[in-house]
């Protein structure tokens, strides 16, 4: 019977040649484990919905770690808002050892099983917080931290604008990944904060084989903001 974690590593390694990109092994194996750990986690703590769990790797851990290749140079410090079960903060963290990244969420059980991920992947570059990231204290602990900010939580662009302003640098950066009505969304969030968007760009998250033509409406935001 073939391994678990040797199937998701071959599973893994496979989306990276189809889309043209070259896999770190390495990297691509502690991938595949951190994939086993959120699968075997899932059987008693709700982190992603159970449907998913047989195309865990295309759903969630691909798609964390093709991110990484839109987050733009010299950005240093991170944080994922709404991680849920580590995604995609774990395997940002996995694939780009360089950054630092704080990991967000409300829920305590979800947060308990990412610090568990994360200690035993011995990942030294991020920490797990179970806190609301519009809460005095986490504004307080992290105000004008960060230079990069992710979320695949679904609120709108508005509300994830209102989290972050408080959070950043002068200069950085949003990636969220999204579906839906961008342009109406974007609209309403740039009436209140247009001072702070320097740009703004929508990437169609395409991928091979399983998504090529984008018939899945993925989309992927990235905005630069200046203080």
């Amino acid at each position: 019977m073939i391994d678990i974690q040797d199937q998701y590593t071959k599973e893994l390694a496979s989306f990276y040649w189809e889309n043209g990109l070259n896999p770190d092994m390495m990297k691509v194996e502690r991938l595949a484990y951190f994939t086993e750990l959120v699968a075997e986690k899932n059987e008693t703590v709700n982190l992603i919905s159970r449907k998913d769990i047989d195309s865990i790797i295309e759903k969630h851990v691909f798609i964390s770690a093709y991110i990484t290749k839109f987050i733009p140079e010299k950005c240093s410090n991170f944080l994922d808002i709404g991680t849920g079960g580590g995604f995609p903060g774990i395997p940002i963290a996995i694939v780009r050892p360089d950054l630092h990244g704080v990991l967000v969420d409300s829920t305590g059980k979800k947060i308990e099983a990412v610090k568990e991920f994360i200690d035993k992947l011995k990942l030294s570059n991020v920490i797990a917080e179970n806190l609301r990231v519009e809460s005095e204290e986490f504004i307080l602990r992290y105000s004008e931290t960060f230079d990069f900010i992710v979320s695949r939580a679904t609120v709108p662009l508005i509300i994830l604008f209102r989290y972050s302003i408080p959070l950043i640098k002068e200069k950085a950066y949003i990636l969220a990944l999204k579906g839906g009505d961008l342009e109406g969304e974007f609209r309403k969030a740039e009436l209140k904060y247009k001072p702070y968007i320097k740009k703004f760009t929508i990437f169609d998250l395409s991928y091979k084989p399983t998504n090529a033509r984008n018939q899945k409406g993925k989309k992927l935001v990235l905005l630069e903001l200046r203080k």
